[in-house]
């Protein structure tokens, strides 16, 4: 495994999508325990893309232009409730200080976030090549995604652990935290309209 690799995986996943959304939010809301579960989910379901990419289902997701806009459109839905969700500040997705939702739960959403992505198989297909050299065997391909998934779920505690450093000052302000549900808000919204004019 290259360090030109692992620093273009270290770009790719500190670039700011809807796993890291979700683990800000969750953060806030429930602080550092909430946001490893949620670095968990988002991890677990990087794992799986990066599986059915090497198992060449995103090539068959690629082809069918059916099931590309259903998965597509079932993950817009669920960002536009997230963003709904965080706005009105209700149940699990509160980013204000309340009892943490169970782990199950949020490991559950991290998931559900980031399987209703059909790009992110699509972006395996295509990343993952260009670091195999001619004549590579599974073995590399196999090393290249535990690598990546590993360096997810680094970045993903990082940004947790960033948010639990200053969430005791962001709670003290209700100013700080209105405008802060509505970035969230705001952040889900934008992230679900792109994924809605995604194409294969």
């Amino acid at each position: 495994m290259s360090w030109d690799y692992l620093l273009t995986a270290f770009i790719v996943c500190v670039s700011p999508g809807i796993g890291v959304v979700y683990t800000l939010s969750m953060t806030l809301g429930g602080g550092m325990r909430a946001g490893f579960w949620a670095s968990v989910g988002c991890t677990i379901a990087t794992v799986f893309h990066m599986l059915v990419a090497m198992a060449g289902l995103a090539a068959v997701l690629h082809a069918s232009a059916v099931l590309f806009q259903a998965v597509k459109f079932a993950g817009v839905a669920y960002l536009l409730w997230m963003a709904w969700a965080v706005l009105r500040d209700r149940g699990g997705m509160s980013v204000a200080p309340a009892t943490p939702a169970p782990a199950g739960r949020i490991v559950w959403r991290g998931i559900l976030l980031n399987l209703l992505n059909p790009k992110l198989p699509l972006f395996f297909m295509a990343f993952l090549p260009q670091f195999m050299p001619a004549g590579a065997g599974m073995g590399l391909l196999v090393e290249l995604g535990a690598g990546f998934s590993a360096m997810t779920f680094a970045v993903f505690l990082g940004y947790a652990a960033l948010a639990a450093s200053g969430r005791n000052a962001l709670l003290a302000s209700e100013s700080a935290m209105r405008w802060l549900r509505r970035a969230f808000a705001a952040s889900f919204a934008l992230l679900g309209l792109k994924l809605a004019v995604a194409r294969a």
